[in-house]
């Protein structure tokens, strides 16, 4: 019998299990090579054709695991039901955030803005290696080929690309691969296009969450926590554990900051922990009560000097409101807030047999948490791996600088034999009891108006808890004493505002702090947005041509922020105003490279219940990559802040937290907004941030709609204070 093959069909059956790999080397340098190598992919392509897009941020609803798949297909040519995608492994020289240096992590809306033309040009490459082995095999000039539908076609040839992924790996990576433009996208920005590829796992339940491990022989730990921050266990009494089910022992943790209660399961952990008592050394413990941290804030941003002047002439301001027809003078208060994630914090340490350690989490920050674990445990750098997983929301919560869950789960598999795997559980108590917290800030506000109603001086005080100053992130966020995160969204305000003058004056921290959604963005756009207001009713104005005014058009950012303002008008209808029986606020704000106004329509007010009967939002974030998770993020963003300004808040009695769950610290309901409606402006601007930009003007444009109804100008969250909500 005579065999006859083409060379194609021999080098596929050669090498059947040969993957094409595309990505960075870590010099970083685009390199393509087969899965025998160290290279680290953006790409996987194997013998069948089956496309893997590994993802180096993660998932926690916001929508990664669909847009990088996305950029990928669109420069590849293939559909999305060809491509899947996995979690790119813990290594910052490969999978660093390129805005955030050398660190591997999700965060400040960042995912599609660092990753936009880099997961493009690694589909780019791909699909360039792929044709060249193509024209190679067929003897025809590469320019005449293309991938459609993972289909190589062209010079009246088609194959499909797994023909060629064994030859491709041997294709000479192109420097800059070509980029399809936008007239050529299938994909990118299409409404209707794409599918979220992390839905169908979250409905049928195969999708792996950090808290769905449990490993053969495992120990299941939780911490007794300190009840106040600076609390350290000085005994405990483990008497009442011994002998209940599944209960191991209790040890304390090496650093005195809690009692580690190991078990067999998560349940028999917690009625562990609970029969357990802890003698508490208070000598350096946080006292202070939530009065009195609120009228030490207040008291910080009385008139006297701050402590750093950030923006303008302090004197120069008070001079220019001296002399004004009209000063409007308000103070805000903000409390802190529990990001409060519908998943709690766990994670997993399993030895493995080469004496390493693979962590298993919905790992935000790859990066702290596998330095933590070489640290804690002694352990070299390629001796511990990160299995990042699904997580359920974050809100900033899991991107903790310090580390602070995975360490307690070092620090707790560190006092077993290193045997075992070790699983770390926190409850939803602990975490709104002891987790971190949006801090809280005090502002006050004085803007000068004169005989014609014009803005001529804007003095602004802020006074709070500093997120960044002794983290590892203070070197990029903290300079010349300024944690920027403090005063974003009023120093660096798009608005045209003469004579502004802003001061920051930092605050001893009562809890642990962290950043959450939108950062300081959270209480800045407040702030802004209600003076704003504030200013219109006095002038009699209109709020958007008043906003419209502070945004002449002298940069792009100000033409941007006005063209959020027409398209909501647009959206909303402004000129015909609110439904009968209703009233309407508005709010603006630019954070995070993106543009959202929103306009809150309520019903109510004066002396009855407020319903929230409307939400309408335009968000300019550069080109839409995919639509529909847009919206979602819009949709979130909103439900997230308004929930939070309506009735939230973590306070503390003797430096103890007071609220330990759902029933006193209430997610949003769904019955809590009648209806959003969202607009993205179509942009050719590079992408933006779309997972916290929906969350700072929520607020303000919600207390600008109870105020024109009839009901108090509220300055003092949480609003539940002030306002009955239907």
């Amino acid at each position: 019998m005579t065999l006859t093959t083409s060379r194609r069909r021999f080098l596929q059956g050669a090498a059947a299990s040969t993957v094409l790999l595309v990505g960075m080397r870590a010099n970083g340098v685009m390199a393509a090579a087969s899965e025998t190598t160290d290279i680290n992919p953006f790409v996987r392509i194997d013998a069948t054709g089956r496309v893997t897009a590994i993802v180096k941020h993660f998932e926690m609803g916001q929508g990664p695991s669909t847009g990088l798949t996305t950029l990928i297909a669109e420069e590849l040519g293939v559909t999305m039901d060809q491509i899947d995608y996995d979690f790119a492994p813990s290594n910052p020289q490969v999978y660093n955030n390129l805005l955030f240096g050398t660190f591997q992590g999700t965060g400040g809306s960042t995912a599609m803005a660092n990753s936009f033309v880099q997961y493009r040009n690694a589909g780019a490459a791909a699909r360039e290696m792929l044709i060249a082995a193509a024209a190679s095999d067929w003897g025809v000039d590469e320019s005449t080929l293309d991938i459609v539908a993972g289909q190589i076609t062209g010079g009246g040839k088609s194959a499909p690309i797994a023909d060629f992924v064994a030859s491709a790996v041997s294709q000479d990576v192109p420097a800059e691969p070509r980029l399809r433009t936008p007239d050529e996208w299938r994909l990118i920005g299409k409404e209707g296009a794409v599918k979220r590829k992390d839905t169908a796992v979250k409905i049928d339940g195969s999708g792996t969450f950090a808290m769905d491990f449990h490993f053969d022989n495992q120990l299941v730990v939780m911490i007794a926590h300190a009840p106040r921050m600076g609390a350290v266990v000085k005994s405990f009494d483990d008497t009442d554990a011994k002998g209940m089910t599944g209960f191991e022992m209790a040890k304390t943790l090496p650093d005195n900051s809690g009692v580690a209660v190991f078990a067999d399961t998560t349940w028999n952990a917690m009625q562990a922990r609970d029969a357990i008592v802890v003698e508490w050394d208070n000598t350096n413990a946080e006292m202070r009560s939530s009065d009195t941290i609120r009228d030490e804030l207040i008291a910080g941003v009385e008139m006297g000097e701050a402590t750093y002047q950030t923006r303008g002439d302090q004197i120069d301001t008070a001079n220019a409101i001296s002399g004004a027809a009209k000063v409007i003078d308000k103070t805000f208060y903000f409390p802190l807030l529990a990001h409060a994630p519908m998943e709690p914090l766990t994670c997993t340490i399993e030895p493995i047999a080469d004496g390493g350690v693979v962590l298993h989490d919905g790992a935000q920050f790859p990066t702290f948490g596998h330095m933590t674990l070489t640290q804690v445990l002694g352990l070299p750098m390629e001796k511990v791996q990160v299995k990042t997983v699904l997580a359920g929301g974050s809100f900033g919560r899991r991107a903790n600088p310090t580390a602070d869950y995975n360490l307690e789960c070092a620090m707790a598999f560190a006092l077993t034999d290193r045997s075992r795997p070790v699983k770390l559980v926190w409850s939803r108590d602990d975490d709104i009891r002891g987790g971190y917290y949006r801090p809280a800030f005090a502002h006050r506000v004085r803007v000068g108006l004169d005989e014609a109603g014009q803005i001529i001086g804007w003095d602004h005080r802020i006074s709070g808890q500093s997120i960044m100053k002794g983290t590892a992130m203070e070197p990029m966020i903290v300079h010349d004493g300024v944690d920027h995160s403090s005063i974003e969204g009023v120093a660096d305000t798009v608005y045209n505002v003469p004579g502004m003058s802003v001061g920051l004056t930092d605050h001893a921290k009562a809890t642990s702090v962290l950043w959450w959604r939108s950062v300081g963005h959270t209480h800045t756009a407040f702030v802004m947005e209600s003076m704003i207001d504030m200013i219109a009713s006095e002038t009699d104005t209109d709020p958007l041509e008043l906003r419209l005014s502070m945004l002449p058009g002298k940069t792009p950012a100000q033409t941007r922020m006005a063209g959020v303002l027409n398209k909501l008008a647009e959206l909303s209808n402004w000129k015909a105003g609110a439904p009968d029986g209703q009233s309407r606020g508005l709010a603006v704000h630019h954070s995070f490279g993106s543009f959202v106004a929103e306009a809150v329509d309520v019903s109510g007010g004066g002396d009855d219940a407020v319903k929230i009967e409307k939400v309408y939002c335009a968000v300019d974030c550069g080109i839409a990559v995919n639509p529909d998770v847009i919206r979602a993020q819009m949709e979130g963003g909103i439900g997230f802040g308004i929930g939070h300004v309506m009735r939230d808040q973590i306070t503390l009695t003797d430096g103890e937290v007071d609220q330990t769950n759902f029933p006193d610290y209430e997610p949003l309901r769904i019955s809590d907004i009648g209806a959003i409606e969202v607009a993205i402006v179509a942009s050719a601007d590079a992408p933006t941030g779309v997972g916290e930009p929906g969350t700072p003007p929520s607020g303000p444009a919600l207390a600008n709609a109870i105020a024109r109804a009839g009901g108090p100008r509220v300055t003092m969250l949480p609003m539940i204070d002030e306002v009955e909500f239907a």
